[in-house]
C-alpha cells in the first residue's frame, strides 16, 4: 500500500505541475498579445487557451488511470482444499524474502510492483496447512500476480483441528480492507494480549486477558484487560471469524486495566468464575498474583468484581513471598470447571490443565481456605499413536455432553515441532481421571501456542464441535521472526469430535 500511495502522490504532483505550466503559458500568451503591434482576435486567443486546458486535464486523467491500473493490487485467496474454507495465518514468502500473511478472510493484498506480471515463486507455510514439496524439497507455488487479478491458492490441512481465525489484535481483516472489503469492521485499539480467562456471569460471557499491547507504546496494559460478549458470541463455526468484544474502557473510550491490585508490577488474574453467595447473589471472583521482573510472583490473593465500578477489588492476601514462605501455596487458580459428584454435591474445580484444587461451588467456600481440597492430577498421558508419555504444560478441561465424558486440550512440554507448540486431546469418565490415551490435534512449527482454553459455552450441548483458543507467540520458541499482526494474540480452533482421527481417544479408556 505504501508503494501505491507514493506513486499516486507523484502522479498527482506531475499533473499539478502540468496544469501550472499551462497557466504560465496562458499568461505569457496574454502579455504577448497585449504588446504585439499586430492585433489578434480575442476569440482566437481564448480558444487556444481552452484547448490547452483541455489537453492538460486529458493528460492528467490519463496519468491517473495509468497509475490506478499499474498499482491496483492483486488479490490472493488462501483456501483449504476440499472445503474451500478461507485459511488465516498462512504465509507466502518471495525469493527476496517479502512476507505476506493471510488475514481472517484468508486474503492477501499483493502489491509489489517489481513482481507484477512476472512468474513468481512463493514459499508457503501455515502451521498445519501446506502444499506438496517439489523435487528439491521446497513447499511453494508459482503464481503470476497481475493488477486487479484474483488468484486462489489451495492448501492441504495436515492437522486434526481446523483454524477458524484470530480473536484478538489489530488488522484482523487488514488485507481485505486494503482491497476494499470488510469496511464495517471496527478496530478495538488492542494490538496484542496474553492468555484468556472466561466466566459466565449474570447472563454474559466475561473475558479477561493478561498483558496487553497498545499502539502508542510497547508497554501497554498490565492489570488485565477485560470485555464481555453474549454467552454464545458466534453465529457460525466456519471462517471467516468475526467476534466483537465489548471492552471495558476509560474516559477516552480506550480499553483499560480492571485489576489494579496494590503493589508494584503487573497483576495477573486467573481462576475466573462466578459463584452464588448465601443470598443467591452471583459474585465474579478470581485469584491474583503480583509479578516483578523477570517473571517472579511475590504476592497472591483473592479478588472480587465490583459490578458498579466494573473493576476487581482486593479481597484477601493469601501469600507474600519471604524467607519463611518462598513458594506460593495452592490457591483456586487456573481454569475453573463445575462438577456435581455422585452424592449430588456441586463443586468448582481449578486446574491448568487437570484439577489441582476443589471447593464447594459457593462464594463463602471460595473465600474460606479451610474448605479447599488439594488434588493430585496424573503427571502424564499416553500418546495413542506413539506409545510414549506426554507431559502436559497448560490447558483446560470441560464436560462434553456429546461425548458424555470429560475432555481436555493441553499443550505438551518439549513438543517435537516446538517446545510449547503442540496440542493434544484426551477424555476421562471423571474430571479427576484416570485420563485415556491422548491424540495430537495441532502443531506449530517453531512457534509457541500456550494456555489453551476450551469454550464449552459457545456451542449447544448436543453439538459435536469443540472450540478452543490459545496464545500464539514467538516467546519460548526458536522462531527468529514474529508473525506480523498475529504474534502475541489469541487464535481460535475447531475440533470435530466425530472425526475418525480422534477414535483412539474415544477407545482409550
Amino acid at each position: 500500500m505504501t508503494v501505491r500511495c507514493v506513486f499516486y502522490n507523484s502522479v498527482c504532483i506531475r499533473i499539478l505541475s502540468l496544469v501550472m505550466a499551462m497557466n504560465q503559458y496562458r499568461m505569457s500568451e496574454a502579455r504577448s498579445w497585449k504588446n504585439s503591434t499586430r492585433r489578434r482576435s480575442a476569440n482566437t486567443f481564448k480558444s487556444r487557451c481552452a484547448g490547452l486546458r483541455l489537453i492538460a486535464w486529458t493528460l492528467g486523467i490519463a496519468l491517473l488511470h495509468a497509475a490506478a491500473l499499474a498499482f491496483e493490487p492483486c488479490r490472493i485467496e488462501i483456501v483449504e482444499k476440499g472445503s474451500g474454507w478461507p485459511v488465516s495465518l498462512v504465509e507466502l514468502r518471495t525469493t527476496h524474502n517479502a512476507r505476506f500473511v493471510s488475514d481472517n478472510a484468508g486474503v492477501i493484498d499483493f502489491d509489489l510492483p517489481e513482481l507484477m506480471g512476472r512468474e513468481t515463486w512463493f514459499g508457503v507455510s501455515g502451521h498445519g496447512y501446506e502444499v506438496r514439496k517439489d523435487g528439491f524439497g521446497y513447499r511453494g507455488v508459482r503464481l503470476t500476480p497481475e493488477p486487479g487479478k484474483t488468484i486462489r491458492v489451495e492448501v492441504n490441512r495436515t492437522i486434526v483441528a481446523r483454524r477458524l481465525g484470530r480473536l484478538t489484535g489489530g488488522g484482523l481483516f487488514g488485507e481485505s480492507q486494503q482491497l476494499g472489503d470488510e469496511r464495517d469492521w471496527v478496530e478495538s485499539g488492542v494490538l496484542g494480549c496474553d492468555s484468556v480467562q472466561n466466566a459466565v456471569h449474570r447472563g454474559k460471557l466475561f473475558w479477561a486477558w493478561g498483558d496487553t499491547t497498545l499502539p502508542h507504546y510497547p508497554l501497554g496494559i498490565f492489570h488485565m484487560t477485560s470485555a464481555t460478549t453474549p454467552m454464545q458470541p458466534l453465529r457460525s463455526f466456519e471462517p471467516p471469524l468475526r467476534l466483537r468484544f465489548d471492552y471495558f474502557t476509560n474516559d477516552e473510550g480506550k480499553p483499560r486495566g480492571v485489576a489494579m491490585m496494590p503493589g508494584s508490577g503487573p497483576t495477573w488474574v486467573s481462576g475466573y468464575v462466578s459463584l452464588p453467595d448465601r443470598n443467591g447473589e452471583e459474585r465474579l471472583v478470581g485469584t491474583y498474583i503480583k509479578v516483578k521482573p523477570p517473571l517472579e510472583a511475590y504476592e497472591s490473593g483473592l479478588c472480587v468484581w465490583n459490578d458498579e465500578t466494573e473493576n476487581f477489588e482486593q479481597h484477601k492476601v493469601l501469600w507474600s513471598k519471604s524467607e519463611d514462605a518462598p513458594k506460593q501455596p495452592p490457591a483456586p487458580e487456573g481454569h475453573p470447571s463445575f462438577w456435581t459428584d455422585a452424592r449430588g454435591k456441586k463443586w468448582v474445580l481449578f486446574g491448568d490443565p487437570l484439577p489441582r484444587l476443589k471447593c464447594p461451588a459457593t462464594f463463602e467456600a471460595w473465600c474460606d481456605s479451610s474448605s479447599w481440597e488439594i488434588l493430585e492430577p496424573q503427571a502424564s498421558f499416553l500418546a495413542a499413536s506413539e506409545g510414549r508419555n506426554v507431559k502436559p504444560h497448560r490447558g483446560s478441561i470441560a464436560w462434553n455432553p456429546y461425548r458424555e465424558r470429560w475432555v481436555t486440550i493441553f499443550t505438551e512440554y518439549f513438543g517435537e515441532s516446538s517446545h510449547l507448540g503442540e496440542l493434544w486431546y484426551a477424555e476421562a469418565d471423571s474430571p479427576t481421571g484416570p485420563w485415556g490415551k491422548a491424540v495430537k490435534v495441532l502443531s506449530h512449527d517453531h512457534y509457541t501456542f500456550y494456555n489453551p482454553r476450551i469454550h464449552p459455552e459457545f456451542t449447544e450441548p448436543d453439538s459435536p464441535i469443540l472450540l478452543f483458543e490459545g496464545t500464539y507467540t514467538r516467546t519460548f520458541s526458536e522462531a527468529m521472526e514474529a508473525t506480523p499482526r498475529y504474534d502475541y494474540n489469541q487464535v481460535l480452533y475447531r475440533l470435530d469430535l466425530d472425526d475418525p482421527a480422534l477414535k483412539p481417544a474415544f477407545e482409550g479408556l
